[in-house]
């Protein structure tokens, strides 16, 4: 989970997980269905914030969480059993009030080909009503820490 070459990488200093397809993943059309690249985006997501501290007992502790409110994906080139992929995430907005905005890079280390590029903005939320909340100091502190310029 290592960051690598910052020339492979549209920011620098990603948080990066590996990932592997498997078979389970592959679509009628033989590649990765589209939905496993969100599956990853999420994986990568919640991976980034554990090693932040803010795990889902802590977002329970605090009775707030980051919903998402839009995905924006642009599927650039598919994926295929078998492939190793790395999944790269920062945090590049954070209003410090409701919003937090995450971008996303899938590459297939191989060939050096950028598959996946996306975005995904979050509201906080209470969980215990659904209503949107302010983020807490906690995640404003925590997230804030480590906004990334675009």
């Amino acid at each position: 989970m290592d960051s690598t070459k910052s020339q492979e990488w549209d920011l620098p200093e990603p948080f990066v997980i590996d990932l592997e397809v498997g078979a389970s993943a592959i679509d009628e059309y033989g590649h990765a269905n589209n939905a496993e690249y969100l599956r990853w985006v999420e994986q990568v997501s919640w991976g980034h914030s554990e090693r932040l501290g803010l795990n889902l007992s802590r977002y329970r502790e605090l009775d707030r969480a980051m919903a998402v409110h839009r995905h924006e994906l642009d599927y650039l080139a598919p994926a295929f059993e078998g492939e190793r992929l790395r999944m790269a995430t920062w945090i590049v907005g954070c209003d410090g009030r409701l919003t937090l905005t995450r971008r996303f890079q899938l590459l297939r280390p191989a060939d050096g080909r950028t598959l996946l590029r996306a975005r995904t903005r979050f509201a906080c939320i209470e969980l215990s009503s659904g209503r949107p909340r302010r983020l807490p100091e906690e995640y404003v502190k925590v997230y804030g820490g480590v906004l990334v310029a675009e």
